[in-house]
């Protein structure tokens, strides 16, 4: 699902029906980026942050390695912030701000900087998962993004072809450790994932990190305002034939549904689709196993391994 593959696109809005076409995506096969404007303006961002962090670390008189110490990274990180080849974290730019005596002229970036660490086709996605009071999730390949640890991100953006280069790699691994703050956010939202048995069985990274992710189901699993149940592959009935899909409602009552596939993602919000999507998630959770139930199933899976 968004980001939970790693996948790009540049998005193009159709009456209600936003739609992602992968030919035009943030990394072409070329290597040379290939990029929308859109994208482009957004790497514009990141390197105007980057030129003012550099011009205020300078007039301050201090070396990227004292920065980095006190930042808590080190100076070839600070040297990739000011070249616009990473985005610091919203902390790490209010950090900096204090640390410079820049007086706001950093923190100025923050939404901006926040905003441009994903992809373009994925960026409404982002601001949507922030306004979310109910997040209905499911997963037939790989697990979500909100989901993964770290070394399961890794190990999914490793498969990318064509190969992602490094920095692009930590930027994705950050923004995606970012989303996960909607499971500490208040009011808490109500988060159900219905999770295909072949996602879960899946070792993307091996076995330690197969480990690691279904330890992590597991906590996720137990917090009150989580539902997560376990599709098994032998069950008979399964309304969700058609592929994963994510539904987005806000506290307005208005509803989202995105998908995302091979050669195409969409966010629609058109009120038939969206409320017979919610429809059929409920199916597929009644199909699934009971949440505790699911709950036992990962702990012997991952006693198996």
């Amino acid at each position: 699902m968004a980001e939970g593959t790693g996948a790009d696109a540049a998005i193009t809005v159709v009456g209600e029906r936003a739609t992602v076409n992968f030919g035009d995506s943030w990394e072409n096969n070329d290597g040379s980026g290939g990029r929308t404007a859109a994208d482009r303006s957004g790497q514009g961002i990141v390197t105007a942050f980057g030129q003012s962090l550099k011009t205020l670390r300078v007039r301050a008189g201090m070396e990227r390695e004292e920065l980095g110490r006190r930042l808590g990274y080190s100076a070839s990180s600070i040297a990739s912030f000011e070249q616009g080849r990473r985005i610091p974290s919203p902390q790490a730019i209010e950090q900096a701000d204090v640390v410079l005596g820049a007086e706001g002229l950093l923190t100025v970036w923050t939404e901006q900087m926040e905003r441009a660490q994903y992809p373009v086709f994925f960026q409404g996605m982002a601001k949507l998962e922030k306004e979310a009071v109910e997040l209905l999730v499911y997963d037939t390949h790989v697990l979500n993004g909100l989901l993964q640890t770290e070394e399961y991100m890794r190990a999914v953006l490793a498969m990318r072809r064509p190969v992602l280069d490094q920095e692009t790699v930590e930027q994705r691994v950050t923004a995606r450790l970012a989303r996960q703050n909607v499971f500490t956010r208040w009011p808490a939202p109500l988060l159900s994932f219905v999770l295909e048995e072949s996602a879960l069985r899946h070792p993307w990274g091996g076995t330690s990190v197969h480990r690691g992710q279904l330890e992590q189901l597991l906590l996720i699993g137990g917090r009150q305002n989580v539902e997560i149940q376990v599709m098994p592959t032998e069950r008979e009935y399964n309304a969700g034939v058609d592929g994963a899909f994510t539904v987005i409602a806000r506290k307005d009552g208005k509803r989202f549904v995105y998908t995302e596939a091979q050669g195409a993602s969409a966010l629609q919000t058109e009120p038939e689709q969206t409320t017979l999507a919610a429809a059929r998630y409920g199916i597929i959770r009644s199909q699934a196993l009971p949440s505790r139930e699911s709950l036992d199933f990962m702990e012997r899976l991952l006693g198996s391994l």
